[in-house]
């Protein structure tokens, strides 16, 4: 059907096509950063591989290699694409020079994503962010919903540094930073216990959300998922716990939902 046909089909219900293309082109779409280098991001060794249900290699040839590849690749992409952008971020994105060198992600902070800041206000971008809960020793292979306290807490520790940090983007740029939880944690096996994990789950989702944020401009979300690589059996953070979690919750946060975890 050509456009001419379906205006006017829409103009016969009441709705102004061009009206709703004008209203849609001033919405924000995240163009995520991953996609330029396949998750390898650049807080870890590039030569071991990527853990944690990542189903990409890290590996395919001319992914972006440095953050200025990246964003130079990013360049190119805005410039193809109509409408209106925003970025989103990954916490192993953080960009590490000598005047700030490396930290584990549980001591990262907004200095750390000052040069994405320096990169989006030059393009009137606003940005998203994920913490990243994977492809890291101390997945063990659980993150949040571990029952070793010491590894829960490492990654507690990392969710309320990427409030802190998408508290920062959103400030600095002047538009709602969405900032979504996910993680990797199941089990390849049909575990004997299934509520322990979810358990410990809400406890770890409950303390990052109880580091202090504007909800008006700090948008935090529960990713849920069907499973991932290795972890086919069990997930903890199933359609039915994020959905539940973020209802319950609905004045701190809100649920994703990955399309792409849920097809036929």
């Amino acid at each position: 059907m050509s456009y001419a046909e379906a205006k006017a089909r829409y103009t016969a219900i009441g709705v102004d096509t061009e009206a709703a293309i004008a209203r849609l082109k001033t919405v924000p779409i995240s163009l995520h950063c991953w996609q330029g280098d396949d998750v390898r991001g650049f807080d870890t060794d590039p030569t071991k591989p990527l853990t944690g249900g990542i189903q990409t290699t890290g590996n395919y040839p001319g992914r972006a290699r440095t953050p200025e590849e990246l964003m130079a690749d990013m360049d190119k992409v805005l410039s193809l694409c109509p409408g209106t952008k925003k970025i989103n971020l990954h916490a192993s994105y953080a960009i590490f020079d000598e005047e700030n060198p490396w930290v584990d992600r549980d001591k990262l902070e907004p200095k750390h994503f000052k040069k994405w800041v320096d990169f989006c206000k030059a393009r009137g971008l606003g940005a998203d962010f994920n913490p990243t809960f994977f492809s890291h020793p101390k997945c063990d292979p659980l993150t949040l919903a571990s029952p070793n306290e010491e590894t829960r807490k490492f990654w507690v520790e990392h969710g309320k540094a990427c409030i802190r940090i998408s508290q920062y983007l959103a400030e600095e740029l002047g538009q709602p930073c969405t900032m979504n939880i996910w993680t990797g944690d199941g089990f390849k096996d049909v575990p004997a216990d299934r509520k322990g994990p979810r358990d410990r789950y809400k406890a770890s989702i409950d303390e990052i959300l109880s580091e202090p944020y504007d909800f008006k401009l700090v948008k935090p979300c529960i990713e849920s998922k069907v499973f991932g690589i290795g972890v086919e059996a069990y997930t903890v953070g199933s359609a039915e716990f994020a959905l539940s979690y973020a209802a319950f919750n609905r004045e701190k946060c809100i649920p994703l939902m990955d399309n792409g975890h849920y097809h036929p």
